[in-house]
């Protein structure tokens, strides 16, 4: 299948990824709140919208607008880690909106540079410069003056939040990896995330109680006390598949760097709404905290890019002319080639 390329340059086509997966991801959270502020059935939320997604994906398929793969045993065995980061991430993030205020989400969540770092480093053996831990020391400022400065703070709420920040470092690597065992083909990889993610879903709603929850519910005050709560898992079932879509676009036509960065500056937009559309109470130590998340994401981007700036100034300047010279060029482009990749 071609891909889609409406003649947009390519620094075009990244800053559209970026804001459709900040819109969506925004309206995700937003209507996420809602449903749960209605009824707290965080398993079940997910399990809808994971239906959504794949009846919207089928329907794709069946008219013809996308052509989703089959389902294949050996690529679906090479996905088992993404599927899994996927399900704890999904539901951590969704157990820790139920504890927080959409506004102290992005504090809650707030240590995802200092694990990406620390992952980097553990899992692909990537050293950092003291700049880039000075900015996730920064980052965790953020984060210790965000939690002590609240007084009723819910601590299971945190510890949800904490995992988050775990999950969502470690996705954007595997995501990467993951992209190799459907061709490269980012559209493959949503398809099968949808599907598995669901499988593995499922069972949790029994496990979790919540199916006991929804039969005492219905036995009792009937249809009605769900009326809410299934149209706002309709809506988040439409975002959460368009959300998927735009995740895994920004992080396969970008880098895990500025996914990270475009999801902190959700965050202050999220915090901004989580003060109108809820009645949040925004504290000085709150907007502190988000000011030092943010301030420690900034300079760690900044750090980066002098990085880079550096390797692209140490590159050989002079113009080959011969076959031996062409060769060490070849091996001077992958030396920094696997650099970048690192």
């Amino acid at each position: 299948m071609t891909s889609f390329n409406p003649g947009l340059s390519e620094r075009s086509l990244v800053t559209l990824t970026v804001l459709f997966y900040m819109v969506t991801a925004l309206v995700m959270v937003s209507v996420n709140k809602w449903a749960l502020n209605t009824l707290a059935l965080p398993w079940t939320l997910l399990w809808m919208q994971m239906v959504v997604a794949v009846f919207l994906l089928m329907v794709t398929h069946y008219t013809g607008l996308l052509k989703m793969p089959e389902i294949v045993s050996n690529t679906a065995k090479a996905l088992i880690p993404l599927i899994a980061i996927n399900v704890l991430g999904l539901g951590v993030n969704t157990l820790c909106l139920v504890y927080v205020d959409t506004s102290f989400y992005q504090i809650a969540r707030g240590l995802v540079l200092p694990f990406t770092v620390l992952f980097a480093y553990v899992l692909l053996r990537q050293p950092s410069s003291k700049l880039v831990l000075v900015s996730c020391f920064t980052v965790f400022c953020g984060f210790y003056t965000g939690v002590t400065s609240e007084i009723n703070v819910s601590h299971l709420g945190i510890f949800f939040g904490v995992i988050s920040s775990i999950t969502t470092s470690l996705h954007a690597i595997v995501i990467k990896k993951s992209l190799g065992a459907v061709n490269n083909s980012t559209l493959h990889l949503v398809y099968y995330n949808n599907v598995l993610s669901l499988i593995a879903v499922t069972p949790l709603i029994v496990l979790t109680g919540e199916s006991a929850e929804i039969s005492y519910r219905l036995s009792t005050d009937g249809f009605a006390a769900f009326h809410t709560f299934l149209i706002a898992g309709l809506v988040t079932g439409i975002f959460g598949f368009l959300v998927n879509l735009a995740s895994f676009l920004q992080i396969s036509k970008t880098s895990p760097t500025t996914h990270m960065i475009a999801g902190a500056v959700r965050g202050v937009i999220q915090t901004l709404l989580g003060y109108w559309a809820f009645n949040d109470i925004i504290t000085t130590g709150r907007l502190l905290g988000i000011f030092l998340i943010l301030g420690g994401g900034a300079l760690y981007t900044w750090a980066k890019d002098k990085e880079m700036a550096a390797k692209d100034v140490a590159k050989p300047s002079y113009i080959p002319m011969t076959q031996q010279d062409l060769d060490g060029e070849e091996d001077d482009e992958e030396i920094n080639g696997d650099d970048r990749k690192a």
